[in-house]
């Protein structure tokens, strides 16, 4: 797995969760223009860091500074009798966006679902992201067939 200097990429820990829910506001902002309730996502992160059945959050640090972050959570799928990975709450500090950050932890929730055996790794991104989108179409990813629906609130 190739790297930027100095970065490594780690699973969090829950004194990571601030700045996890940090990074999460922000990412609501600057790509779906969302304003999210700080409380409500720092209890969020906190929920799923106490509990590894809802996810795992995996983290780059450079230098001691969180730079990015990545959840994994687990969707089982009977028509493939396997797991598969999705990726959410994908974020890079502006400052290291093009420095490699995304791969590095790409690679290592790769290397997860492989070893996990997921039939699949997926992620949502908004329809406007262009610059996302092109991202995952580096790393291999391609668009799928499948809309996205949902109800708020249900």
């Amino acid at each position: 797995m190739s790297e930027p200097a100095e970065l490594r990429v780690r699973p969090a820990r829950a004194d990571d969760a601030a700045t996890i829910a940090d990074f999460n506001v922000r990412l609501a902002a600057e790509s779906e223009a969302l304003t999210l309730d700080d409380a409500t996502v720092r209890a969020g992160v906190e929920a799923l860091l106490a509990d590894p059945a809802k996810g795992a959050y995996l983290v780059a640090e450079q230098t001691g500074a969180l730079v990015g972050q990545l959840m994994l959570t687990i969707e089982w799928s009977d028509w493939r009798n396997g797991p598969i990975y999705w990726l959410q709450s994908v974020y890079v500090i502006p400052a290291m966006r093009g420095a490699g950050v995304f791969r590095a932890l790409w690679d290592h929730a790769l290397a997860a679902a492989r070893e996990a055996g997921a039939r699949a790794v997926r992620l949502y991104v908004d329809e406007h992201n262009q610059a996302a989108q092109e991202v995952y179409r580096r790393v291999g990813m391609q668009p799928s067939h499948y809309l996205v629906f949902e109800r708020e609130p249900v």
